[in-house]
């Protein structure tokens, strides 16, 4: 059984010929496989959120609610890192397929057993589980990114794939109300997201491959004729887990000045995206249906910002991922102050700097698990990447669910925004620290593909 997960096995290269033609090929179909595969791991991730209202009528109280739905990200932070060490000695269209059932599985035993949805603790347990497991998703696409794409252009490519949990996060409100109405009952928002899950597990499983050499194709370094700054003299050995952790991962100063950027970035996105209602029907006199479409145009508005951050550092910075992600975190730092500053009575004012917010936030958010993957080599790749996932969730994330409400709490919207304010700068600080790094060289890249 554990075989499976085991990196697939170098095969004899295909002729001259074949390569230009099949290497096209596959590198479309790998980079569907990721982008529907965790498209997917979005269907089955915040469904208890949905279902929530239901909850709150059977009794249980927002707080306790809250400490369920803080599970998913408190196991999903642990997850991304520890998870990714072993993606890292993985065969990813198994390591992803695999947790994207097991994620979908879990949300069909929460819609399926009554008295899942009497306790407390066993919503927890169960919310933990499905966190963990969903750290299965990123690491494994991060291993094929690095293995499909070159780092020239790995930033275009991975923005356009990062748009994929926008995509997934989007669909779920849809399904969820498409899933009630078949089968009348509140308890569907679970059970048809996890069904459809794991069609779309087996999908990803038939379109996904692990490395190019496991199909007869040369490394994308060679292919391409683009390698890294961090080039190493056996790019394609398969390193240990000591190897990974205190060689590439736990002494590079760079990565940890992302991952600790990275809880600000985080703090500013989810303290902006959760609290936005909230503040929008309290401050600013929104009804509840204005205040949700505020919300649906600030996650969307990410699509179009993700790519053309990604697309900049590529194109403007030649691979070089702090100056885009600088520029739209200065971006965010004025929307933010536009936000919080607009008196009540100027909705298109505030929806349009949500929106801002929203198009400017996702690209550093994309940049920074990018980042990491270019200051390793690419067989660290998800563990780096799982480093700077653990920061922004545990130290972002949960602390923008429990800090801003009791800052907010204490010392009112002002002192929240402050906070804000705050991040965004000390954001900004500490991916000045790595200006120069994740560099290309050796950049004059064969015109293919």
């Amino acid at each position: 059984m554990l075989k499976m997960f085991q990196p697939a096995q170098h095969v004899d290269r295909l002729p001259e010929h074949k390569i230009d033609k099949e290497y096209k090929r596959l590198r479309l179909q790998v980079f569907l496989g990721i982008f529907i595969g965790y498209a997917g791991y979005y269907l089955v991730r915040k469904n208890f959120s949905l279902a929530m209202p239901y909850l709150t009528d059977m009794g249980f109280s927002k707080g306790e609610l809250g400490l369920v739905l803080s599970a998913v990200s408190i196991a999903y932070g642990i997850s991304k890192f520890v998870m990714g060490t072993v993606s890292d000695r993985s065969n990813p269209r198994y390591f992803l397929a695999a947790g994207l059932i097991l994620s979908a599985l879990i949300n069909v035993i929460f819609g399926s057993f009554s008295f899942v949805t009497t306790s407390i603790a066993i919503m927890f347990i169960l919310n933990f589980i499905n966190g963990w497991v969903q750290g299965m998703g990123w690491p494994a696409s991060g291993r094929t990114m690095v293995h499909w794409f070159s780092i020239n252009e790995r930033g275009t490519k991975m923005s356009i794939w990062n748009v994929a949990h926008n995509v997934g996060g989007g669909l779920i409100a849809p399904l969820a109300g498409i899933g009630i109405a078949l089968f009348v009952t509140w308890k569907s928002t679970f059970f048809f997201p996890g069904v459809i899950a794991i069609i779309i597990a087996i999908i990803a499983f038939i379109l996904m491959k692990d490395t190019p050499q496991s199909v007869g194709l040369p490394p994308i370094e060679e292919y391409k004729n683009d390698y890294p700054k961090n080039d190493t003299e056996d790019r394609e050995k398969e390193l240990s887990t000591k190897e990974i952790l205190f060689k590439y991962v736990l002494n590079n100063k760079f990565l940890w000045y992302i991952a600790i950027a990275n809880v600000f970035v985080y703090l500013v996105r989810y303290g902006v995206l959760d609290w936005a209602p909230t503040y929008l029907t309290e401050e600013k006199g929104y009804s509840h249906n204005d205040s949700r479409w505020a919300y649906f145009l600030y996650e969307w508005a990410g699509i179009p910002g993700t790519i053309l951050c990604g697309w900049i550092s590529d194109k403007v910075f030649k691979g070089r991922r702090a100056p885009a992600g600088i520029i739209f975190m200065l971006g965010v730092l004025i929307a933010i102050a536009v936000y919080w500053l607009n008196p009540a009575g100027n909705p298109l004012v505030d929806n349009i700097s949500l929106i801002a917010i929203g198009f400017l936030i996702y690209g550093p958010v994309m940049l920074i698990g990018l980042q990491a993957l270019d200051l390793v080599p690419k067989k660290a790749a998800g563990t780096a990447a799982g480093l700077t996932g653990l920061f922004g969730y545990l130290g972002g994330s949960v602390f923008a669910s429990i800090a801003m409400g009791y800052v907010v709490d204490f010392a009112g919207w002002g002192g929240g925004f402050i906070m804000l304010i705050i991040s965004s700068v000390l954001s900004i600080v500490f991916l000045s620290l790595t200006w120069n790094s994740g560099k290309a060289t050796n950049s004059n890249k064969a015109e293919v593909a």
